[in-house]
């Protein structure tokens, strides 16, 4: 047994007998990727290939992005670097996070670049609402620029989802997505569904826009959330999967329902000495971030097995 797939076994063995989060009915094998905004002070490809593989994870949700692991405009040059390292290491990556929010050249080249070298899968930007102007025209609007970054995701065959991002964004209340989906009805422009977000801003109606937006579902968000009491408000913090309110039970029971089979990633966004917000120095010893990492993938395991 290989050094990953001992780490992997080890730490879901012990998590399994706690668990109370098993069905009866597994998933098909989801690939299970890592968002790398939690791992940017990881600057050397193959080093961030070879820690991701060994921590478990069968992929890589990489940042090209403005600040990201590739920058959109060095696309060409380093993506097929970061891809090549990933084959040396016996993982892939499926997906990319991106800023793309429309269709115009440098959106072109990452997609072109992206879909060349395998890469399936692409999170977009976010549609910010502005709260002075006319919401529905501004629905409208971002709905098109959807339509028009569909056909360059039939073009060069790469799937753009549109995360449920909480705030003053579309999408977070989900329902104004399934219009423009159902407008577009195409396979490759839908929705990365994240339940985290979806709890935080629908309570428990997050159900409802769920089984509505089910058909357009290409990829999922796993992370977890708790609300704290700070200065007499309530705040949404990041936590350690398992441990907030989201209620996976319920969330996974309706993934297997719809036999919803898609790419998942995985985000991590409590205390993590920075690195939950991208930064490139730490404060918290390398070690500690990889092993709370891994115990929160070894857990989504138990719960998907």
């Amino acid at each position: 047994m290989n050094r990953r797939n001992f780490i992997a076994t080890t730490l879901t063995g012990t998590i399994l007998a706690k668990s109370d989060y098993l069905f009866a009915k597994p998933l098909t094998s989801p690939s299970i990727s890592v968002f790398s905004k939690t791992l940017h002070w990881i600057e050397d490809y193959q080093i961030l290939a070879n820690t991701i593989a060994e921590m478990g994870f069968d992929g890589i949700d990489l940042t090209v992005r403005p600040d990201g692991h590739v920058l959109p405009e060095k696309v060409e040059t380093d993506l097929p670097k970061i891809v090549q390292a990933a084959k040396k290491s016996n993982i892939n990556i499926p997906m990319m996070t991106t800023s793309i929010l429309q269709s115009d050249a440098l959106s072109e080249r990452v997609l072109k670049t992206a879909s060349g070298l395998g890469i399936e899968h692409y999170r977009m930007g976010w549609y910010h609402l502005d709260m002075q102007k006319d919401i529905m025209q501004q629905v409208d609007t971002f709905g098109q620029k959807m339509k028009d970054l569909d056909i360059l995701n039939k073009k060069y065959k790469i799937s753009g989802d549109y995360q449920n991002h909480g705030g003053q964004n579309l999408g977070a209340a989900v329902w104004d997505l399934f219009p423009i989906f159902k407008s577009i009805n195409s396979p490759l422009t839908g929705c990365q569904y994240d339940v985290n977000h979806a709890t935080a801003e629908s309570g428990a109606n997050w159900e409802t826009g769920f089984r509505l937006i089910t058909p357009y579902i290409k990829s999922l968000a796993i992370k977890d959330f708790k609300y704290i009491i700070q200065d007499g408000k309530l705040k949404k913090v990041g936590c350690p999967l398992g441990e907030g309110i989201v209620d996976w039970k319920k969330f996974l029971a309706l993934v297997k329902q719809y036999n919803i089979n898609v790419p998942i990633t995985m985000h991590f966004e409590y205390d993590l000495g920075g690195a939950e917000n991208g930064l490139r120095t730490i404060k918290m010893d390398k070690k500690e971030i990889i092993s709370a990492m891994q115990k929160d993938l070894a857990l989504l395991k138990t719960w998907l097995a």
